[in-house]
């Protein structure tokens, strides 16, 4: 019997993100992430309110039932990152994720990068791409040099199709996902 072919982990991963990202109750952005040790998902995580917040569907971000640009109101958003909510979710369940390998839809926010960096993450593989403005880059790059975290594009989504996860939001305010090339 000849053998199928199989998924590199990379694929695998990024592919299991992306279902998590399912998951998300953000009406802006889908995004999912997982904590990997030893190819092993130890945590997963996606965008949306606090435990005991009313999702974003049902108002429970102010920040998502406004008209406010995209990129613009983060001050005021209650949705906790993919990224974020892997971490702390690994933390409340006493898992350690020093040395671990994060695997996201999306390349993480800054804030997400430090908190990774704060976690111990040793690598992050990202499928979509998320640009910023030079002064933000040079401090992301300068952040992951000193730190020591590896940051790596695993453009899955290119190649393969991923859930319809994106809201796409009314008037000027757009979707916050890029566009997939």
């Amino acid at each position: 019997m000849p053998a199928r072919p199989r998924p590199s982990w990379d694929d695998y991963f990024i592919n299991i993100a992306w279902v998590v990202a399912s998951r998300a109750n953000c009406l802006r952005r889908a995004v999912g992430a997982l904590i990997v040790m030893d190819k092993r998902i130890v945590s997963t995580g996606y965008n949306g309110t606090p435990f005991g917040v009313l999702n974003c569907d049902e108002g429970g971000c102010p920040r998502c039932a406004s008209d406010v640009p995209a990129q613009a109101g983060y001050d005021w958003c209650l949705c906790v990152h993919a990224e974020q909510n892997a971490i702390a979710l690994a933390a409340r369940q006493g898992t350690a994720t020093d040395g671990a390998y994060l695997f996201v839809t999306l390349r993480p926010c800054f804030g997400c990068l430090k908190e990774a960096v704060q976690a111990g993450i040793r690598e992050i593989v990202y499928d979509q791409s998320f640009e910023y403005h030079a002064d933000l880059e040079d401090a992301y790059q300068s952040l992951l040099r000193q730190s020591g975290v590896m940051m790596r594009q695993h453009n899955y989504s290119a190649a393969h199709s991923v859930p319809p996860v994106a809201t796409h939001a009314t008037g000027d305010i757009g979707p916050e996902m890029p566009t997939q090339e």
